[in-house]
């Protein structure tokens, strides 16, 4: 309350300095808002100056004081006040300010000493050139103004590394932020910023040079996870399925361990880089995986490697983590790396049917289908075609919010489609033809639930994503059908579901081979030769071009495939053969 006087200014303006220090300090968490405190102390100079600066923005405040305030005591005193007031500015990534901020503390040392040289980053160089005032021993810092330099320098090219790595300015980024590695700051912002560059690298197309950065962010520091999790997405990316499997199974094995204490920076600061940075593209990069997340992906990459038996296992430890209650733990979707439950356990159903432990795969089947079937209506019209489905239209908001409730009934519909599809195939290994039919059936019946409205034969890329799905069950169905009725001796309803299947999807390798065979049981052997003939010249329909469809349709792509191509080729081109010698038959 007392009046501002200018021989205890010095003095009360160094108690501010280390007052907002141990505030600043002692949060141990991001700054935020305003420091008000600076602003007051602002006011308090001009006041003593005999100046005034009420209404004035802070901003506005520190460009009337550092022009008006001469006094040669004071100077010192304001520049470490300034330093702080940088740190606040940076902690809400005010750069612009920071600088005009550091542009009037170097004009009002040296006018002509504020300019940069061409290509500098103006901000660093500002921060670089700035001289910091000399400590008087009758006035202790709890962090000198040096040091706080130091920390505002590696803050600026982090912070501003970062902005250029969320604009897609790589090289920018990455020099920043190796100018930032150079700094002065903590192991484990040290490790953070490696972990930048490496995201950068990869980034820029550069894998093993991302893969150097973050095995040296966890060099600096092991418990930098987030490191790791990206190099298994590197050498995913490198197709390293090894590498990536050990990577992968690190981090679950790390993220089940109770973490030491934090590395700490050594010496103390109560200003520290990691106070200052917190903008969304650091937290999203240096996101923990919840254990869970690192689960599945071990099981999801074993199973598209072809590790059955790996698969199996991470799969059911999986299924065994949703039943502690996964569901309330780490979100589904979105963000996360876990696909919708349902698709999980039909992933597994299809590994345990490859591993074959059919019944297993059975039971799982089961629970998806008992589970989704009170939420698919008794009957789905949509559009078919992309175009269609995303055209906008009046009272758009009640349109869109039909069109999402419409592809949950398609998603929940495929799903249990996919149930019986695997439940059939599944009964077709154990040898129980009729069992299978029942099933194949059971899925082709929940897919006449649908029905779809557009110009007909859509070309590739241009169906629904669900739609597509669900075509496909349709055809896998129709094939696993009709090889069962084959079995059985049923061959003309096989013939039917094979012509079926190629209404579908013609020239489908699997169909078209499976139509021959139907064919040549049903002693129709001219036309079986026919469409063998048309068929073996026809090139690949575009299949290739289209979507990649669920990892938990793998094992039914594979078993659709008609197992008995080189006999059947061997009999027709015998048969071929006979008649080209003797017309007649």
């Amino acid at each position: 309350g007392l009046p501002a006087a200018l021989p205890a200014l010095p003095l009360e303006l160094t108690v501010l300095y280390n007052s907002l220090l141990f505030t600043m300090g002692a949060s141990d968490s991001a700054i935020e808002g305003e420091a008000e405190g600076i602003h007051q102390g602002l006011l308090r100079v001009l006041e003593a100056c005999g100046a005034c600066g009420q209404g004035l923005s802070t901003e506005e405040l520190w460009h009337k004081v550092l022009q008006e305030v001469t006094v040669e005591e004071l100077q010192a005193p304001l520049h470490r006040l300034g330093a702080l007031q940088a740190a606040w500015w940076l902690a809400a990534s005010r750069l612009g300010s920071t600088a005009g901020l550091f542009r009037l503390l170097s004009n009002a040392e040296d006018p002509g000493r504020a300019r940069c040289s061409e290509g500098a980053n103006e901000l660093l160089s500002l921060l670089k050139a700035w001289r910091v005032p000399a400590e008087e021993a009758s006035l202790p810092l709890v962090q000198s103004a040096e040091d706080l330099k130091e920390v505002l320098c590696t803050t600026a090219a982090f912070l501003q590394g970062l902005q250029e790595l969320e604009a897609g300015n790589f090289p920018t980024a990455l020099s920043l932020l190796q100018e930032a590695a150079g700094g002065f700051c903590s192991k484990r912002v040290l490790a953070q910023i490696y972990t930048c560059l490496g995201c950068c690298a990869q980034r820029m197309g550069k894998p093993q040079t991302a893969l150097q950065h973050l095995k040296r962010a966890l060099q600096v520091d092991f418990q930098c996870l987030p490191a790791l999790s990206h190099a298994a997405a590197v050498y995913h990316e490198l197709g390293e399925t090894a590498a990536e499997l050990q990577a992968l199974a690190l981090l679950y094995e790390a993220l089940g361990k109770n973490p030491p204490a934090a590395v700490s920076s050594s010496p103390y600061f109560l200003i520290r880089t990691e106070l200052l940075v917190h903008t969304p593209i650091l937290a999203s990069l240096l996101r923990h995986r919840h254990p869970s997340e690192v689960k599945y992906l071990l099981a999801q990459r074993c199973l598209q490697d072809g590790r059955v038996a790996d698969a199996v296992e991470h799969y059911l430890d999986f299924l065994a983590l949703l039943q502690e209650g996964l569901e309330q733990q780490v979100p589904l979707g979105g963000g996360s790396a876990l696909p919708r439950i349902p698709e999980v356990f039909l992933e597994a159903a299809s590994a345990l049917e490859q591993a074959g432990r059919h019944e297993d795969a059975i039971t799982v089947c089961e629970e998806v289908i008992s589970r989704t079937t009170d939420l698919i209506p008794r009957m789905l019209r949509v559009e078919e075609r992309l175009e269609q489905a995303e055209c906008p239209s009046p009272g758009v908001g009640l349109a869109g919010g039909l069109l999402s409730q419409k592809k949950e009934s398609l998603c929940c519909l495929a799903w249990r489609a996919a149930g019986y599809l695997h439940q059939g195939w599944a009964w077709a290994k154990l040898g129980e033809s009729k069992e299978a039919v029942t099933q194949f059936s059971r899925c082709l019946g929940d897919l006449l639930r649908v029905q779809l409205y557009g110009s007909g034969v859509e070309p590739a890329g241009s169906l629904l994503p669900e739609v597509e799905v669900l075509q496909k069950i349709r055809l896998l169905s129709l094939i696993g059908r009709g090889a069962q009725f084959l079995e059985l001796g049923k061959h003309k309803e096989a013939l039917l579901d094979f012509q079926h299947g190629l209404q579908i999807s013609p020239g489908d390798p699997a169909a078209a081979s499976y139509l021959v065979q139907a064919l040549w049981k049903l002693n129709r052997k001219p036309e079986a030769a026919a469409h063998w003939q048309k068929f073996s010249q026809s090139t690949p329909g575009e299949e290739g071009q289209r979507r990649p469809f669920p990892l938990y349709l793998a094992s039914c792509l594979k078993q659709a495939m008609f197992p008995h191509s080189e006999p059947l080729a061997r009999s027709i081109q015998d048969y071929l053969g006979t008649t080209s010698q003797d017309p007649s038959s």
